[in-house]
């Protein structure tokens, strides 16, 4: 009887360690299937209608690795879509190729918000075609530039910085001549308070332009059709009054901004890659 008794102890046990076995493999085979699926709708959530709004898009950063990468592409507003999603905007350091994005980019087709911001990721970059400072008839001006987009600024009150400011090794207004960086149609042309003589130009691709504190114009009209690397003016320090014509309140440069339209909402990006960009797509306006 003992025996008997023992034996059945046996398979009870034998039993509840297959049943244990067996509900352990369908935790993990479950996890198998729903891990990869929550890691998919994690990332997919970094997408949705208002991510163009987003700080971290807007910010549009692009790394030394990436802007390598980019720098052999001609309208590279496809693959950064796919590389700020893949990447968390930056967040996450990876290596992606041209091809590698393609193949990416058909997961992201089918999330919401795709389509819009593919478009203003394309506004932004696929028209880029010069560096918006021409080279001067005098030769012996170099400019620079910072990422200086939202820094703090106080003319009118406290405001963020929308755009790059670019700046001469010499405080000379009228020398420097402003080109250009897309084709597209001359939408404003005056003066601002802030801006000073200005220009913004409506690039193919739906992004606005902003040429800012010029010196002069070019002979140019609201509507004109232009192409990229056309003469916009020249360089100048003109702005900060609400008397137009004013000069002086601060050194010469140009204030460089990138604008997108979100449902009738005018976005700021920030230019800083755009211009990192075309640093070497300088050109000779004298030789055109």
């Amino acid at each position: 009887m003992n025996c008997s008794y023992s034996k059945r102890k046996k398979e009870s046990f034998l039993k509840q360690i297959l049943k244990i076995s067996f509900l352990l493999f369908l935790l993990v085979f479950s996890c198998s299937l729903w891990i990869p699926r929550l890691r998919y709708m994690s990332e997919i959530s970094r997408l949705d209608t208002d991510t163009v709004l987003s700080v971290s898009f807007r910010e549009q950063p692009v790394d030394t690795q990436t802007a390598r990468v980019i720098s052999g592409i001609d309208a590279p507003g496809e693959y950064l879509a796919v590389y700020w999603l893949e990447s968390g905007f930056g967040e996450q350091n990876i290596s992606l190729s041209p091809d590698d994005a393609l193949a990416m980019r058909k997961r992201w087709e089918r999330a919401d918000g795709w389509s819009d911001y593919l478009s203003a990721c394309q506004a932004v970059w696929n028209d880029l075609v010069y560096f918006p400072v021409a080279l001067s008839q005098s030769g012996n001006i170099n400019v620079s530039f910072e990422d200086s987009w939202m820094f703090d600024r106080t003319y009118k009150g406290e405001r963020g910085h929308e755009g790059t400011d670019i700046m001469p090794d010499k405080n000379e207004r009228g020398v420097l001549p402003v080109v250009s960086m897309t084709d597209g149609v001359v939408q404003n042309k005056g003066w601002l308070e802030l801006g000073g003589y200005r220009i913004g130009i409506r690039a193919p691709h739906g992004a606005y332009f902003y040429y800012a504190h010029l010196d002069s114009y070019a002979d140019i009209e609201e509507g004109d059709e232009i192409k990229a690397g056309d003469l916009l003016g020249y360089m100048g320090d003109t702005g900060y009054s609400t008397t137009e014509g004013t000069k002086g309140k601060f050194p010469v440069h140009l204030h460089m901004g990138i604008y997108i339209d979100k449902d009738g909402q005018e976005i700021s990006v920030n230019p800083y890659a755009a211009l990192k960009y075309t640093e070497e797509k300088i050109i000779d306006y004298q030789e055109r």
